[in-house]
């Protein structure tokens, strides 16, 4: 009896200890670094995380949440540097998981969220962020491309949106005589590097890795298009005054915007920009080498939560908030991203409204879209080399194989080194 109550006395000090490290009673604050989704400080996501934690915080008063914004170009180095310094955030939407989750560092979701929120992510999106058959990384916001077009510059030039790359390139060559800045943005800068040169693996036929998730990146499709795009468009003068490794995706957004560019591969988000400054777009699936790409680019990006400073039962009580059918729906609405719940989608899909309307193009291509290899621990790595030095396969002199023959040794290295 003795030896029984020591056992019960034991496992009830270890529950309580327990519960101080994780949960306890007292305040805790959890850390969150986000991405920057806005194109200016009117439109910041700051706002949205303030006004969400707001009314979070109002119903768990014991849970305070500090947000801190980050550019994307920007955002996955910080939380590495945090990561590095032994300093992590309990949460970070970025771009990448894996890396984390196979160094022990993160919260499987099935630690944090509960069953109708977890079960609730699109199916495709909620694989995609497993690693080990486990998920780890959570989708946050999603969104396709497609090809969009400035149609008074086209009307102006006497040209039709095109199916196929030549159509593509005499497009360009006409809104350029007509004085277009921009007649195709090549966006090859460090913000979005990995998603421009992805769309143009696609549209060639081939993309980073193959069925099977071996890196592919020097592959013959890839060399070609590349050569292609080096010779075609941006030797020729066709993509603009800015060289595509100094052009970054939110500078060319604005350009379209400000009516200064004829054509460029575009997201969600750029409806907005476009109509606000009241430009008159249209939008085709991007073409592919001699017809329409064989998949449409799908990306996601990834809400995660790192294990350091433990508070599991806070972080999943301020994610079932955040995934819940409202909040996704606003942020979706608010920056023209896709929702990564099958409930948002539905409402989406349903509503009559015009904002929603519009993103519909893109979410009818989610389900068949090609993602990033995010489950790969090397893409973190690959997806950062891609952003530091594609642009420099279109300097005077530089070589689109060589650069992709580079970027290969690196993947592979990377890949023979980490658990995928």
């Amino acid at each position: 009896m003795a030896g029984t109550i020591a056992v019960v006395s034991a496992l009830g000090m270890a529950a309580v200890l327990g519960g101080c490290g994780s949960t306890g009673s007292s305040d805790v604050t959890l850390k969150l670094v986000a991405a920057e989704y806005g194109d200016s400080a009117a439109n910041s996501t700051q706002k949205y995380w303030d006004a969400l934690v707001r009314s979070y915080e109002a119903k768990h008063p014991g849970v305070k949440v500090q947000v801190s914004v980050y550019s994307w170009k920007d955002v996955d180095r910080k939380v590495k540097d945090m990561v590095d310094a032994g300093h992590a955030p309990d949460m970070a939407q970025m771009g990448s998981y894996a890396d984390y989750a196979a160094a022990g560092k993160l919260y499987p979701a099935s630690d944090l969220l509960s069953i109708t929120t977890q079960g609730d992510f699109s199916s495709q999106l909620a694989e995609a962020g497993q690693w080990n058959h486990e998920q780890y990384g959570m989708p946050f916001a999603a969104s396709t491309r497609v090809l969009f077009y400035n149609k008074t510059l086209f009307t102006e030039a006497g040209i039709t949106p095109p199916t196929d790359w030549d159509e593509l390139a005499a497009d360009a060559r006409a809104l350029k005589a007509q004085g277009v800045k921009y007649p195709f943005a090549l966006p090859l800068g460090p913000e979005e590097a990995q998603a421009e040169a992805m769309q143009w693996m696609l549209a060639g036929g081939s993309g980073y890795t193959d069925d099977i998730g071996t890196y592919t990146l020097d592959s013959a499709e890839n060399t070609r298009t590349f050569t292609w795009l080096k010779d075609d468009l941006v030797g020729k003068g066709l993509t603009g005054p800015v060289a595509p490794g100094k052009l970054n995706r939110a500078t060319a957004f604005a350009a379209f915007a400000d009516g200064q560019v004829g054509m460029l591969d575009g997201h969600p988000m750029l409806i907005q920009q476009a109509e606000a400054k009241g430009v008159k777009f249209g939008m085709v699936p991007l073409p592919g080498r001699t017809g329409r790409a064989r998949a449409s680019m799908g990306v996601t990006d990834w809400m995660t939560a790192f294990r350091q400073n433990g508070h599991a039962e806070q972080i999943g009580s301020f994610l079932d908030f955040v995934y819940q059918e409202k909040n996704v729906l606003d942020f979706s609405r608010e920056f023209g991203q896709l929702p990564v719940t099958s409930s948002a989608s539905g409402a989406m899909d349903a509503s009559g409204a015009a904002r929603d309307k519009a993103l519909r193009p893109f979410l009818d291509q989610l389900p068949g879209s090609q993602l990033y290899p995010a489950g790969k621990t090397s893409w973190a790595e690959i997806s950062t080399a891609v952003k530091e030095s594609m642009g420099q396969a279109f300097l005077p002199g530089g070589s689109p194989a060589g650069v992709l023959t580079r970027l290969q040794a690196q993947a592979t290295a990377a890949d023979s080194s980490a658990i995928n």
